[in-house]
């Protein structure tokens, strides 16, 4: 039996390598040998267009509305300049990881590789030893972090867009038509945020049972409106009558430094899609050239956006920059649409675990049952989503405490050793060298943060106010992203 993933590489070869991950180097790059691209699937190849409008969904999530918020635990001169840095190191490890990935391809003679194959094959030419025997756990270790990043990431869509939901119905008594500045409310809740949860459940089930990403690119592009029409109104209300930033510190103490580091490296969560979009582009050489110029959007509004936003709010600057606009149905409509935007983002996140999960599932079934197979399991995953969502006390923070870990590695500490390795039989200069290093210790320094910042979370007393939701739960998901 032979199925075809989304990533276009074949079950069979998915699941031998699975099964005979105990074997040694040779048995596994063979038992992989015989991946191809059928030619029935060159018609649904992305075009440059698409691959840039997904490349932008999937970098722009919830923790962009916590950006102002970062600014302030860093400065109005060192949040800029230390968002940019860091925004410019995760292209250049994304680029890493698509140059490696394309340097394995022509040197297997493979049509392309995932994450998580790079991995396994650039540890299988690797000098030691033990290593190379055990190359195959490197491919483990990248599927386990991605399937952990991308389905917290997806746990925490489900309380975002249920706790925006749940504001709008609670304030809408309360909402008027004219606009202005925003006063603290105290609401008294109607439904249970798991009621709102549960609604959304069908809907993301139908949803993520599209397989195809060039479908999936009509609703990116869907999403991609919402969340510019979210970014109008939001830009329209902190652009006016700015303060003078000169009152505003240009840098915040070392303790409030290390919680916007924390939030700056998780706020980039695209690379687990980067190797899935460029295997599905009809011109994958000008993925390079997708990449620099959708990434160079991506900071430039994170810049903008958390600049301008704490210099509008200055110290009043909330948790999330909604809570900050004025409580009439202009700004609400702000809620809703960057919820259909995160929305629709979901099965962007979900395709990554899908294609690692579904292809190893399917190959232990019948031909018959594979169609079956493959819609239960994608129905599950999203369900284990919701259900960790509703049952797991203070689930933000546990989900931060994992991608604390799995998000830098994935993203700063692996593509800088993946590239030393892959490249190691070829006189790797002593620049590159210094350079990778130095790139997986400033991974490390944000897994180390990421931590700190959880526990520290974990460890203070939860107070629920019966007040706007988002006030309790908002300022954990920038923590994520």
């Amino acid at each position: 039996m032979s199925t075809t993933s989304l990533l276009g590489r074949s079950v069979d070869s998915e699941s031998s390598s699975l099964d005979e991950g105990s074997k040694s180097a040779s048995e596994s790059s063979s038992s992989t040998s015989s991946e191809s691209v059928h030619p029935a699937e060159e018609t649904n190849r992305l075009s440059m267009m698409q691959t840039l409008v997904h490349l932008l969904k999937c970098n722009i999530g919830t923790g962009l509305l916590g950006l102002p918020l970062a600014m302030k635990n860093a400065g109005i001169l060192v949040g800029p300049v230390s968002l940019l840095v860091i925004g410019v190191l995760t292209v250049h490890c994304m680029l890493i990881l698509v140059n490696c990935a394309n340097h394995l391809s022509q040197r297997l003679q493979k049509p392309f590789v995932n994450y998580g194959e790079a991995m396994m094959y650039s540890l299988e030419t690797c000098p030691n030893s033990w290593l190379r025997t055990h190359s195959v756990w490197g491919r483990y270790t990248v599927s386990f972090l991605l399937i952990v990043t991308q389905l917290g990431f997806c746990s925490v869509y489900f309380m975002f867009m249920a706790d925006n939901l749940r504001q709008i119905v609670e304030e809408a008594h309360v909402t008027s038509n004219i606009c202005q500045p925003r006063e603290r409310l105290v609401l008294t809740p109607i439904l249970d945020i798991r009621f709102y949860m549960l609604t959304i459940l069908p809907f993301l089930v139908l949803l993520v049972l599209i397989q195809n990403l060039n479908v999936l690119s009509v609703f990116s592009t869907l999403a991609n409106i919402t969340t510019l029409g979210s970014m109008i109104l939001i830009f329209e209300y902190i652009m006016q009558e700015i303060p003078d930033p000169s009152n505003l510190p240009l840098m915040a103490s070392w303790e409030n430094f290390l919680l916007f580091f924390g939030t700056a490296v998780f706020t980039f969560e695209g690379v687990g899609m980067v190797l899935p979009l460029q295997n599905q582009m009809k011109h994958p050489q000008w993925f390079s050239f997708v990449l620099y110029v959708g990434m160079s959007l991506v900071i430039l509004l994170f810049i903008c956006l958390g600049s301008f936003g704490y210099m509008k709010f200055g110290s009043n600057t909330q948790a999330s920059i909604t809570l900050n606009l004025p409580n009439c149905w202009l700004y609400q409509s702000v809620k809703l649409m960057y919820s259909i935007g995160i929305f629709f983002t979901y099965a962007l996140q979900f395709h990554v675990p899908a294609e690692i999960i579904i292809p190893f599932v399917t190959s232990q079934v019948s031909e018959s049952w594979t169609l079956c197979a493959d819609l239960s399991v994608r129905t599950a995953m999203v369900c284990v989503t919701c259900v960790s969502a509703i049952i797991i006390p203070r689930l933000e923070l546990f989900i931060s405490l994992a991608s604390s870990v799995s998000s830098s590695a994935l993203a700063l500490i692996i593509p800088p050793l993946l590239e030393l390795i892959t490249f190691y039989p070829e006189d790797t200069s002593c620049a590159t060298i210094a350079k990778d290093i130095l790139i997986s210790i400033v991974g490390l320094l944000g897994c180390v943060f990421g931590t700190y910042q959880a526990l520290y979370e974990l460890t203070q007393p939860v107070n629920y106010p019966i007040t706007n939701s988002t006030d309790v739960h908002s300022h954990h998901y920038l923590f994520l992203f």
